[in-house]
């Protein structure tokens, strides 16, 4: 039986991301082949997180927003409160996973999801995420490392959107965001994480879930990542 850990950090507040990232990282370093895979739910105080080959030029004005230059794909986006993101460690070689199979899985899930809400959705092959009548409300960034996936997705749910025009969201000038209670969705951030868990469940096969507490990284793991 192919069971999926999920780890909700949604009641103990915003989660700073330098220490999700150091987690994950650590997650994946030592993980095995019988290591169990794990999707994680937060927030995250406002931060401007730029993927590995992103182009400074995109981040217009950060302001008093912190930039982190991380190590996943794509260019630059905008976490904050109201905004629901999951973090998906699974093992793709176990699965038979590649990486479009990977991206589209996940846009499916949060197009189910949304149509479960009668809101039509649709994914971009030039352009990752899931889109409403061409406003973005779903972002993607993710690494694959020793066959396996972390970084993951980010949902917009009930937030302010103004940040966003301190940058080009995603490298693309321009492009217009939305959140789940502009498309008349009034479901709170935990609500929808709990959906979009049973979607992602359906979408990669797992056969059940099992939901326990986050994990933190060590001290020393977190001061390497700062220095």
């Amino acid at each position: 039986m192919t069971v999926l850990n999920v780890r909700h950090g949604l009641a103990a507040g915003l989660q700073d991301y330098a220490t999700t990232w150091q987690a994950m990282r650590e997650f994946t370093d030592t993980r095995d082949a019988e290591t169990a895979d794990e999707l994680w739910w937060l927030v995250h105080p406002p931060v401007l997180t730029l993927g590995q080959a992103g182009k400074p030029e995109h981040i217009l004005g950060a302001g008093d927003i912190p930039v982190v230059k991380t190590d996943r794909g794509g260019q630059v986006t905008y976490h904050g409160p109201g905004q629901l993101v999951g973090y998906l460690l699974f093992d793709l070689r176990r699965m038979g996973f590649g990486v479009r199979d990977l991206v589209s899985a996940i846009e499916s899930a949060i197009i189910d999801l949304l149509s479960d809400y009668s809101v039509t959705a649709i994914a971009r092959r030039d352009a990752p995420g899931v889109y409403v009548d061409g406003r973005k409300v779903a972002a993607l960034g993710l690494r694959i490392r020793k066959g396996c996936s972390y970084h993951g997705l980010s949902l917009n749910v009930d937030m302010d959107l103004t940040p966003f025009e301190r940058i080009n969201p995603c490298g693309y000038p321009g492009l217009e965001v939305c959140h789940t209670q502009d498309l008349g969705i009034q479901a709170d951030i935990a609500t929808l994480a709990n959906q979009l868990t049973s979607h992602l469940i359906a979408r990669f096969g797992y056969d059940s879930s099992c939901t326990t507490g986050m994990v933190q990284p060590s001290r020393k793991a977190v001061q390497t990542l700062l220095t």
